[in-house]
């Protein structure tokens, strides 16, 4: 089998174990079924923009050509850190992508992927946005009307608890397992009072908590994983090669390397299968 595309971020959906979808341009290849099997990415060398298809030596922001980074909403520093959302100043680069993406609801989340950490996302976006950073296990906290609002409760949560993946280590087998509903309850007492500010500022509708939610469980389909990571890079690498051994976030784990396939949207590929 061989196919032929520009990569995009894998397509995911979960189930019992995670279905991934690796997507060249149109084209969209189940991935479940080929562990085991020998696969081949080979890089053209020609990268197009993610958002126009401008050619560009260089991507930004996993996919862009800087025009677009230095134009795009959704390339601005606020999208990393909501809680320095300039929109009320005037200064938003896309008002109305910002109203279809940033003023809808939110929700603040604890993940287990290298460990717990705070995270937050769109409503849309729940439970791709775990699987994508390889959490074994997750569970809400609150919903809330902003993606601002949702950025500065995650700034008082990241007072006590990481709010990054450590790549690597998710990528060295399933987390340990946590009780998360204890770690939320302790979180919560210890940022009571700075919940009550927000909410005093912001409105008490404006903050739903999800007291009642359950744990999300997350399987991926993984046969092996690395004792010891080793990342391919295109640019370095531009034919990577191995046994699929499993998938697990954006991550193929080959039995000579892992690859970010999200890191390298944009990018001119050849896939084969043997």
């Amino acid at each position: 089998m061989q196919a032929h595309g520009h990569l995009r971020k894998m397509q995911v959906a979960l189930d019992e174990t995670v279905q991934y979808t690796l997507r060249l341009d149109a084209l969209e290849i189940p991935l479940n079924a080929l562990l085991g099997r020998s696969i081949t990415l080979r890089y053209a060398n020609t990268i197009h923009c993610i958002h126009c298809g401008r050619k560009t030596k260089k991507s930004f922001n996993q996919g862009y050509c800087y025009p677009c980074f230095t134009r795009l909403a959704q390339c601005d520093l606020c999208i990393v850190k909501p809680e320095l959302c300039h929109f009320a100043a005037g200064t938003c680069r896309e008002p109305d992508w910002a109203q279809q993406h940033c003023f809808q609801p939110h929700y603040v989340y604890l993940a287990n992927s290298s460990g717990i950490k705070v995270g937050i996302t769109r409503a849309s976006q729940l439970p791709t946005r775990w699987i994508d950073q390889g959490a074994s296990a997750a569970i809400p906290l609150f919903k809330v009307d902003s993606r601002r609002l949702s950025g500065l409760i995650e700034v008082r949560f990241k007072s006590h608890v990481a709010d990054r993946t450590q790549w690597q280590r998710m990528l060295k087998g399933p987390a340990e397992p946590l009780d998360l509903k204890a770690k939320r309850d302790e979180l919560l007492a210890l940022t009571a009072s700075e919940l009550e500010s927000l909410r005093n500022e912001f409105g008490n509708q404006s903050i739903e908590s999800l007291v009642d939610a359950d744990n999300v469980e997350i399987n991926y389909p993984v046969l092996a994983y690395p004792s010891k990571v080793k990342s391919f890079n295109f640019e370095k690498t531009p034919e990577v090669s191995g046994i699929l051994q499993g998938i697990k976030g954006q991550y193929l784990i080959l039995d000579t390397g892992v690859i970010n396939i999200r890191k390298f949207a944009g990018y001119e590929v050849t896939m084969t299968v043997a």
